[in-house]
């Protein structure tokens, strides 16, 4: 963080101050500046123009202190926070801000791009924040997980939209979410993102080892897995309000929750920057469409006669599958959510579940059901037997060698087997969970499996491929890249969870290599990598160099290189 040339919010802003543009506020042009906030200091009144492309830190230092009504106004396209509190006692106000213009992801100071508040590791202060409005950010809205080491962080009546990552980042055990609003409802998240998905955008993280209240509060993800992560063994009791979305993590109290979120932001929060600047809210705050999420009315007669209900368990994901005789359509009865990882294509419903449920209407009689995992199916509230229904494996898939070695890599999303009276190794074939390689000449290896097939890559030779009995193009079939090298990390049967981060001047990807788990909110942004592991693996498939690598925790790190020659 570069400081040079910082102005203080006690001394006049002459310096760095354009001709304001209303009694009420005064405009400052951002030029790159940092402006310090110290002990006892106020900063309020601002209008802080963006729109030139530049940016602006507000550094607040000191306890005691008050960020009050100020704006920021254009499209950031900076690389680094907007506010950063480094405080290292007291307490600090920040109230009735608005950072919803959002910022692009140009800079790459931060693995995830900029963000627009950050809670210091250095600061050990009590923040309140009060009536914020944030939308649009790619590292956090509000990323104050370094609570964990003291201070705490307080949200009221605030509102966040579209913010990558999370919206509120919370550690402390003093930290709380008071009658505010957090929600997706866009695939790229905010303005400028180019499109960058890699990483879910929740609404609430907690980081392990926390205890977070949340009361009145108003959350949904969206097309986004999880509303909530709940890390490690962080616990958050949560009173009213509302979630849509899926909860990660079973340490949340929810026995007082609705599914149906108030999505609108909170009465008394500003709207617009000038609106901030100049310390006015409107009596009912703004509105915002909901989460654009299907409902199911049960007051309302079903068009599809039949419901089934996939429960998960948090023990492990479930991946299922099933075809009806009928028309299939997603649902929200009984709780459920409907996930982007869930749909219907062709008449076959397919998903994946953990802590969550998911749920279909459906016309006619059931007529395949297949359930990798631990989770439970149930047909118009009775359990059912997947074994009732079809096969275990559904789908054939069949390599026809064209008289040349051929070395070749299958993925599906589920469970794959090897169709032969003979052991897997002795037809030169490699089989782990969801993965399978092999070679062919002038034979034919038939497999069956469940899900989807995601990948199908020949490192040398070609061979015809049939799915179904009918012959497909490999090339439709992913685009994953045989990479050499092994990274792992292995949490072991360590008592608590490690966070790490690392750079490829290469490729990179997610692999299950040695029956690593593949976790959703473990991030890869082009070749950055961060994530965390409690008791399991994560590991990755690279190519390249390793340029540099942090370790927070017990884990350990092992690196194989050219690991699929071992």
């Amino acid at each position: 963080m570069k400081l040079a040339g910082a102005t203080t919010a006690a001394t006049a802003f002459g310096a760095t101050a354009g001709a304001a543009n209303s009694d009420d506020y005064e405009t400052i042009t951002a030029n790159g500046q940092v402006i310090r906030i110290g002990q006892g200091d106020t900063f309020e009144n601002k209008l802080i123009d963006l729109t030139n492309g530049n940016s602006v830190l507000l550094l607040v230092e000191g306890g005691n202190s008050v960020i009050r009504n100020v704006g920021f106004e254009g499209l950031h396209r900076g690389d680094a926070f907007m506010i950063s509190i480094t405080a290292p006692s007291g307490d600090v106000l920040i109230e009735n801000v608005y950072l919803g213009d959002g910022s692009t992801k140009e800079g790459e100071s931060f693995v995830h791009g900029p963000g627009a508040v950050f809670y210091h590791s250095n600061a050990a202060c009590d923040v309140t924040f009060r009536h914020c409005n944030v939308q649009g950010w790619p590292n956090n809205g509000f990323y104050c997980s370094n609570t964990a080491s003291g201070g705490s962080a307080r949200f009221e009546h605030c509102y966040g939209k579209n913010n990558g990552v999370s919206t509120y980042r919370v550690a402390g055990g003093n930290d709380a979410i008071v009658n505010s609003v957090a929600y997706n409802d866009n695939t790229d998240y905010g303005p400028g993102w180019g499109g960058y998905t890699e990483d879910s955008g929740r609404p609430v993280w907690v980081w392990p080892g926390s205890t977070v209240s949340i009361e009145d509060s108003h959350f949904a993800s969206g097309g986004y897995p999880h509303a909530l992560i709940m890390r490690g063994n962080a616990t958050a009791q949560m009173s009213g309000g509302a979630i849509s979305g899926s909860v990660q993590g079973g340490g949340l109290d929810r026995s007082n929750v609705s599914s149906s979120p108030d999505l609108s932001v909170p009465e008394g929060t500003p709207t617009s920057a000038v609106e901030a600047a100049s310390g006015e809210t409107s009596e009912t705050g703004g509105s915002e469409p909901d989460a654009g999420e299907d409902t199911d009315d049960d007051d309302d007669e079903p068009a599809l006669d039949n419901l089934l209900l996939v429960e998960g368990d948090d023990s492990d994901v479930t991946r299922y599958e099933f075809e009806a005789e009928g028309d299939v359509e997603p649902s929200t009865a009984e709780g459920a959510t409907i996930d982007a990882a869930a749909g219907v294509e062709d008449g076959v419903a397919y998903g994946v579940v953990a802590d969550w449920k998911d749920a279909f209407r459906f016309d006619g009689d059931l007529l395949s059901l297949t359930v990798d995992g631990p989770g439970t199916v149930f047909v118009n509230g009775e359990e059912v037997d997947p074994s009732d229904y079809g096969e275990d494996l559904p789908h054939v898939l069949e390599i026809e060698g064209r008289g040349a070695p051929t070395s070749y890599e299958i993925t599906v999303d589920g469970t794959i087997e090897l169709d032969a009276d003979e052991d897997p190794d002795d037809e030169v074939t490699t089989i782990s969970g969801s993965t399978v390689q092999s070679s062919v000449t002038d034979s034919t290896q038939t497999f069956r499996f469940s899900g989807a097939l995601t990948d199908v890559t020949f490192t040398d030779g070609e061979a015809a491929v049939f799915l179904d009995d009918e012959e497909i193009d490999p090339a439709e079939y992913g685009e994953t890249e045989l990479l050499p090298h092994a990274l792992v990390i292995d949490g072991g049967e360590s008592d608590g969870p490690s966070t790490y981060s690392f750079r490829i001047d290469g490729t990179v990807v997610k692999s299950d290599h040695r029956s690593a788990t593949i976790d959703d909110e473990d991030i890869i942004d082009d070749r950055f990598v961060r994530g965390i592991v409690d008791d399991e693996l994560d590991a990755y498939w690279f190519e390249g160099t390793i340029e540099d690598f942090t370790l927070c925790g017990p884990a350990t790190v092992d690196v194989q290189y050219n690991a699929r020659n071992q």
